[in-house]
């Protein structure tokens, strides 16, 4: 939680710890907003200065409990969950995530009536309470917060975390105190073997993400706001030993349909009480103005309005979706070598949709490369043309990728490998890898279920959805002449884009400014040592290993063998230096193991196109001298055990997610 925090109350004993240390403040409600807070006051206690404390009275108006909770079974059911799942909660302690804590709670107890209570705590849900430890009072904060939830009969545990490299600076606080709330959570889900983490995004969290994408000149796929449920993928590698992939987590938005003023009822429903954090007012982050001038609309329409705009987007990001997963299914063969081909024919790239075609794209050019980042503006344009080009006779690099013609295809394939001569912001680090030999069904079953209800919702044809041809710069024109805007709902989003769009222009030049006297980025083919045993994951696409075996060395005297006496390797990517030097190694009249693995090596090399032999990863001793190319079995000693499996961090796809 950020600085600043308030206690609400719902008028019950109120915690030892603040009720003894900070002033009371009275909160009202009106008809238009069910939370007020009035000013700041000082503390007494040196851990919560800046701390306020807040109580209210209750609700004057009648809470339908029968629609909040048929809303969030529903959105359950959309998810593929069933009540015996197990479940974790992502807690920070506000309206949101208490209101949130409230509905699966009973969604929980109710729905099954072997669903009991162990120790006083509901089976199956866990609420992560995470202590980002960026103010000194901040561990108070979450241990307050799991007492609190505690009560609700949920388990709750606090994940410390720890900034090794500093804590993070200003202008990407936000940012990064996300990455690693969510990697926290992560953690915590695995090491407990839950497999589905619900969070408290709402509709008013679409509506101020929608202006600020908007501002942000993005298409309608981006303005279809955050994913229903969608997966996340450990940052350490969880890996299921029997699939050999990485394992994820179902991350799903139950609160979509719900507003803010639902949260503060349903918390007020459940007699919990909340905390608000004041920095959601300060004006120095974007979110938090669009929050403030969408709250100061007097419109009663406006967000019916706005949610019926998202809506069509969602619906429009739904098709291109599922269009993008059939194309992906039909045209794409992923190599064990860690390259994909595209077949163009059956492809048929000039009878897709300029919006389904770069969708394709991006996917097939973020798994190669596993590199994240959205492809926008010229490289969109140059990839499509690119595309679209048959026969293709020329090659491309783009987006950390290098797209070719594949040998023998006369243009009619191509070749997508990940180009390391372009900086990649993957990393290539030592793990201590966790395998799962005996992976739960659950989650396999929970998204077939998810897949088969949106299958049956989800537009199947162009005529269902309204956007698909729409510019971005277009989408509220569009949305006006189908008469989803007013005229003067219209205006108002074109006004609340134009203030964004401004600052963030006026900060992406000061912020270049500042990349000019930025550090060099470590380029993907620096070399990294890796000792006798460990497990190398290089560029977040192979997992490397390297052992000695009993077999007696072949070489005369052992101790002249380079392999027997290493105690560690460099790795890095395949040069064609590797290449002439197998070469000359296979042309040697002596029969050994290196000589007869060349001439393996070299067989293996020539069925693998030119640009994705440079991705491979090869292993080389302090002298530089190349000892094993584990992807394609060459070793220079047969003590040496060598592998090199294509694991991907991140599927294929990004794996199954729902914007319905």
């Amino acid at each position: 939680m950020a600085r600043g925090l308030s206690l609400c109350s719902n008028g019950r004993k109120s915690s030892t710890l603040l009720s003894n240390s900070i002033p009371r403040v009275s909160i009202s409600f009106s008809p238009k907003t069910l939370f007020t807070c009035s000013y700041p006051l000082q503390s007494r206690h040196p851990k919560f200065s800046q701390r306020l404390f807040c109580n209210h009275a209750c609700v004057p108006e009648t809470v339908d409990e029968t629609r909040y909770k048929e809303l969030f079974n529903k959105r359950m059911d959309m998810a593929g969950l069933k009540p015996h799942n197990r479940i974790a909660l992502g807690v920070s302690g506000g309206p949101d995530s208490m209101a949130l804590c409230v509905l699966t709670a009973k969604w929980k107890t109710e729905g099954l009536s072997c669903v009991n209570k162990t120790d006083g705590f509901i089976d199956g849900l866990v609420a992560i309470v995470v202590d980002h430890g960026l103010r000194q009072e901040s561990k108070d904060e979450a241990e307050l917060v799991c007492s609190r939830v505690s009560q609700m009969g949920i388990r709750c545990e606090i994940a410390s975390c720890d900034w090794v490299d500093g804590r993070p600076k200003l202008g990407h606080l936000q940012e990064a105190a996300r990455e690693m709330r969510y990697e926290m959570i992560s953690n915590v889900c695995f090491r407990q073997q839950i497999e589905v983490l619900l969070i408290a995004h709402h509709a008013d969290d679409q509506a101020e993400l929608f202006i600020l994408r908007l501002s942000r000149s993005s298409g309608v796929l981006g303005l279809a706001g955050t994913a229903f449920a969608s997966e996340i993928f450990s940052r350490n590698l969880q890996l299921d030993a029997k699939h050999m992939k990485n394992q994820s987590i179902r991350l799903v938005r139950p609160l979509l349909d719900l507003w803010k003023e639902d949260m503060y009822k349903i918390c007020q429903w459940g007699r919990q009480d909340w905390v608000e954090d004041p920095t959601n007012r300060s004006q120095l982050f974007v979110r938090n103005r669009i929050r403030t001038s969408i709250g100061n609309l007097e419109s009663g329409s406006f967000k019916s309005e706005l949610q019926a705009v998202i809506s069509e987007c969602r619906r429009t990001r739904s098709f291109v979706d599922k269009v993008c997963t059939d194309l992906i299914h039909q045209t794409v063969t992923v190599t064990d070598k860690g390259y994909a081909i595209l077949d163009l024919e059956r492809l048929n790239p000039s009878g897709v949709k300029d919006i389904c075609l770069s969708k394709y794209l991006f996917a097939v050019l973020q798994f190669i490369s596993q590199r994240q980042r959205p492809i926008r503006g010229n490289t969109s344009k140059l990839l499509l043309n690119y595309i679209r080009a048959i026969p293709c006779r020329t090659s491309l690099t783009a987006a950390g990728c290098y797209l070719s013609p594949a040998p023998g295809s006369k243009g009619t394939k191509i070749i997508v490998s990940c180009s390391v001569d372009c900086p990649l912001p993957s990393k290539t680090e030592l793990l201590n890898i966790s395998f799962n030999e005996t992976p739960s069904d659950d989650l396999g079953q929970i998204i077939a279920d998810a897949k088969s209800f949106s299958d049956h919702v989800a537009p199947t044809s162009l005529f269902e959805v309204q956007f698909l041809d729409v510019a971005s710069e277009s989408v509220l024109s569009k949305a006006r002449e189908l008469n989803l805007l007013s005229e003067s709902t219209y205006t108002t989003i074109g006004l609340l884009q134009r203030d964004e769009t401004k600052r963030f222009l006026t900060k992406t030049e000061e912020k270049s400014v500042e990349l000019e006297h930025g550090t060099n980025i470590a380029a993907s083919s620096d070399k990294v040592h890796l000792c006798l045993g460990q497990n190398l994951y290089f560029m977040n696409r192979f997992l490397i290993r390297w052992n000695l075996s009993d077999h007696q060395c072949n070489e005369a005297d052992c101790r002249n063998c380079p392999v027997s006496t290493a105690t560690s390797m460099e790795v890095r990517h395949m040069v064609e230096p590797d290449w002439l030097y197998l070469a000359e190694l296979s042309k040697c009249s002596t029969s050994n193991h290196s000589i007869s693995s060349s001439q393996k090596a070299l067989r293996s090399l020539k069925l693998i196109p030119a640009a994705a032999r440079k991705s491979l990863p090869v292993l080389v001793n302090h002298c530089g001298l190349l000892l094993c190319i584990p992807a394609i079995g060459f070793s220079y000693c047969s003590c040496l055990e060598a592998s090199a499996v294509f694991l991907p961090r991140i599927p294929l796809g990004g794996g199954h997610s729902s914007f319905l």
